[in-house]
């Protein structure tokens, strides 16, 4: 019998059989245990059977796409990475398979260092565990290891993505963070540049902040970037 990989299980999901062949053996053979699926309802009863460390997700599938699918892994309680697989390359659906859930985006093609090195790098943020697992900033706490978000001590529903970017604005809080630093540290690859991503986060934050305390944690510093502000209690 074969041993098999220590590594992170990986479950790779896209329709085209030459696709899932070529990535599950260059995953395997960069020591990852690799399983593969062509559609949305197979994603899901995989995800059931045995939660991987991270999915490389197809956005166009027979059945759903792939931001139907992780709407509902993250409804369901699916807190593990997202990699999206599509042929587009539009800001626009990047803004949304990251709003649904997602980590990263990759276009094809794509080459396998490529997709290879995104993986390592989403897994190594999201897996690598703090210190102190509980941050606390003015009326904001967060536990690292539950991924509990309490302000004033009313709990907050983030995204993976969502949590991620206000872990990071906590880390420096009353810092001012650039556009730039924030895209670098929060998805580590800077989708060429495209800030709009980093706005929209903000706004999602804020929406999900803003109405649980008096004035708006998040400040705009228009030319360089945001901060989160501890408020004087």
């Amino acid at each position: 019998m074969n041993a098999q990989p220590k590594g992170p299980r990986i479950l790779i999901v896209d329709d085209e059989p030459n696709i899932r062949e070529l990535l599950s053996t260059s995953l395997r053979f960069a020591g990852f245990g690799v399983r593969a699926v062509a559609n949305g309802a197979q994603t899901i009863s995989a995800v059931l059977e045995e939660e991987p460390d991270l999915i490389v997700l197809d956005v166009m599938l027979p059945d759903m796409n792939g931001f139907s699918v992780t709407k509902r892994l993250r409804s369901a309680g699916y807190t593990a990475p997202i990699i999206f697989l599509t042929a587009k390359d539009d800001t626009e659906d990047k803004i949304e398979g990251l709003t649904v859930g997602g980590d990263d985006y990759v276009t094809k093609p794509f080459s396998l260092d490529e997709i290879i090195a995104r993986i390592k790098a989403v897994l190594r943020r999201t897996i690598q565990e703090d210190e102190d697992s509980v941050l606390s900033v003015g009326p904001v706490t967060m536990d690292q290891d539950t991924h509990e978000v309490t302000v004033e001590g009313a709990s907050v529903e983030l995204s993976p993505t969502e949590f991620k970017l206000l872990r990071y604005l906590m880390q420096n809080a009353n810092r001012v963070l650039s556009k730039a630093q924030i895209l670098d540290h929060v998805w580590e690859y800077d989708f060429n540049g495209d800030a709009g991503i980093v706005e929209s986060y903000i706004s999602y934050l804020r929406r999900k902040l803003d109405p649980l305390t008096e004035e708006s944690l998040i400040q705009t510093k228009r030319g360089f970037g945001y901060m989160l502000k501890t408020e004087a209690k």
